[in-house]
């Protein structure tokens, strides 16, 4: 059937939707190579699925033209008749625009400048935001079908006729205009096309027009010139076309068949991390959703507080953007990999993924092999998930605090690693700390600073945590205490001392208060709490305290400036506590010997700042010299 010259406008109000598209997409301008090269692969898929068994070369070529200022896109695909081309360019693309225009107008002010593509049909039209001139050439592969030309400068009007094309596909022909010109060069077109369509499913290749032919000398075998030297003959080497993406990436393929090289390798090459990761999740679901994809777990401790992870979806092997959160729990985050979810559209509103029940279904499931991979670890290798826990802790602990799913599936494989190297349940250290500290779970947030009173603990035989993440560990003990309802209560080595105490009678009669004001006194702190206590040391003499909950809201609103507030715990059982009991609260020794007892209780628990340690030494220098007069 002959081709019949057409000319005529793009329905329904273009003239008002071109700008609309330019001003939208315009902070994602490279985002039109992704379509028109996706679209050229779809074309190859339909043709090869009406075509079983054809051997043809499938490709799409993308050739750049500076001289020309044009960039070509070329496809064997199933191209189109004249039809066609009228029902999917000047009509199927503006299908939805009314709604389009209509949403536009209501979300002016919204920043959702990639969302249109693909959700409203204009993903072709996006060329116009890098083009003065848009030509497309095509040939159905149908019997008898007749080349088609269409060409448009602006996106509304346009004008197609007969073609000159000879073998079916597709041709795009983009007049680059003068502002776009970055993307005339081969560097830059191949940068786009790498993270773009780095992994489709056929070859996508790049070509660059002006480049010119190599010439260069090559030796002849078996002849040598009468020096003894190789003779050489020119040879021109006229520029190939490169090959960008690779059609059968890693997390396609069964992960029997990929070997722990191949995961490294993988990481390696789409992380550019020269780091190796700690392991690894292949996903393969066909059913009930197709979900494909790879999770790597990166070392995440020293850095957990400042980087966030790189998820990369793709959707059929097209790249769609990283970290989207509708899809991928936002705890995940903090790793690395690629998702791949041929049935998302390219580019889809965020209101959309937020409430469509099959993206929940991904998320959740998502969720699930990740906690299945966990405690299966913790299961079947606990020696190896030990030597994980230290770097993937953080991404654990965030992943139980934002996600109750997540929490009630690795519960019985949460971890907490002890002053001695050892690893712990909350079961395991409550049984290995029945009797001697209660309901509660003692733990330190600086190992090196807090050294006396774990000391303390450790000498009576129970376990101190280690929990020295500020923000990340105080919400994640809040969340196991009351959310996660881990039957354990928290307590940092200073903040209690009923794990130190025994019972006993020695030091029953002391006077509490008669020691609190003569404490209060000598130091000069009329607010001061003083406790005594039976410890079960009696050569520690005292011990500085600060209320757990207190301490956790005064460090979550820090902003606020609480102040602390402290309690000095007597050891009834200590001879010398015993002895200042009988002293003269207003005799000068005593205001020393007791300033001096606190400031050791202090010390026990953190550092002493420039003056208290300097007022520390002063006055220990002072009391020896009492002590050897």
């Amino acid at each position: 059937m002959a081709v019949n010259q057409v000319k005529g406008s793009v329905s329904i109000d273009a003239e008002n939707i071109m700008p609309v598209i330019k001003r939208w997409l315009y902070s994602d301008k490279d985002i039109f190579l992704r379509e028109v090269v996706s679209n050229g692969c779809d074309a190859i898929t339909k043709f090869r699925m009406l075509n079983a068994g054809n051997e043809e070369p499938m490709e799409v070529l993308v050739t750049v033209d500076k001289e020309n200022k044009e960039i070509r896109i070329e496809d064997t695909g199933i191209g189109m008749t004249q039809d066609e081309v009228d029902r999917y360019i000047n009509q199927v693309a503006f299908s939805s625009a009314t709604e389009f225009l209509k949403q536009f107008a209501e979300d002016d002010k919204k920043d959702e400048k990639n969302e249109i593509i693909g959700h409203f049909g204009l993903g072709f039209y996006s060329v116009f935001m890098v083009s003065d001139k848009v030509e497309i050439d095509s040939l159905s592969y149908t019997e008898g079908a007749e080349p088609v030309h269409w060409v448009s400068e602006d996106g509304m009007a346009f004008e197609m006729s007969e073609g000159t094309r000879t073998s079916h596909g597709t041709t795009i022909t983009l007049h680059i205009s003068e502002a776009e010109e970055e993307f005339l060069d081969k560097w830059r077109v191949r940068e786009v096309l790498q993270r773009y369509c780095g992994y489709m499913a056929y070859p996508v290749m790049l070509f660059d027009a002006n480049e010119k032919p190599y010439e260069h000398d090559e030796p002849i075998e078996g002849e040598t010139n009468e020096d003894g030297t190789p003779k050489t003959e020119k040879v021109i080497d006229l520029p190939k076309p490169e090959q960008i993406n690779d059609t059968n990436p890693l997390w396609l393929r069964k992960p029997s068949d990929c070997t722990e090289d191949e995961y490294k390798a993988f990481y390696h090459k789409v992380f550019t991390d020269y780091e190796d990761p700690l392991f690894w999740i292949h996903l393969n679901v066909d059913y009930p959703f197709n979900l494909k994809g790879i999770l790597y777990f990166p070392k995440l401790k020293e850095e957990f507080g400042v980087r966030e992870g790189q998820i990369k979806l793709f959707s059929g092997q097209v790249f769609v953007a990283d970290n989207i959160k509708e899809i991928i729990p936002e705890f995940l985050m903090l790793l690395r990999g690629v998702i791949d979810c041929p049935d998302i559209p390219l580019n889809v509103s965020r209101s959309f993924l937020q409430n469509d029940g099959y993206v929940k279904k991904i998320s959740n499931h998502i969720t699930k092999k990740v906690a299945d991979k966990l405690t299966g670890l913790f299961n079947t290798e606990r020696e190896s998930y030990q030597g994980y826990w230290d770097d993937i802790g953080p991404f654990v602990k965030y992943g139980c605090i934002t996600d109750n799913k997540f929490y009630d599936a690795v519960k019985d494989a949460l971890l907490f690693k002890l002053t001695d190297g050892k690893y712990k349940t909350v079961a395991e250290y409550k049984t290995d700390n029945e009797g001697k500290a209660g309901d509660k779970l003692y733990y330190t947030s600086d190992a090196k600073r807090q050294a006396g009173s774990i000391s303390l603990y450790t000498e009576r035989g129970i376990d101190v945590a280690i929990l020295d993440m500020p923000e990340l560990d105080a919400a994640y003990m809040n969340f196991l205490e009351y959310s996660g309802n881990a039957g354990v209560k928290f307590a940092r080595v200073d903040a209690d001392v009923s794990g130190l105490t025994e019972e006993g009678e020695e030091g029953k009669d002391l006077d509490e208060n008669q020691l609190q004001d003569l404490f209060r006194k000598a130091l000069g702190n009329e607010t001061l709490p003083v406790k005594l206590a039976a410890m079960a040391n009696s050569d520690l003499i005292a011990i500085v305290t600060e209320d757990e909950q207190g301490r956790r809201m005064r460090e979550a609103y820090r902003m606020m400036n609480i102040p602390a507030s402290y309690t000095l715990v007597l050891n009834r059982r200590n001879a010398t506590v015993a002895a200042l009991a009988l002293r003269d609260a207003e005799d000068e020794t005593t205001k020393l010997l007791c300033e001096q007892v606190y400031d050791l209780a202090r010390m026990a628990a953190k550092p002493l700042e420039a003056e208290q340690i300097t007022e520390f030494l002063t006055r220990s220098q002072k009391l020896v010299s009492m002590l050897v007069k």
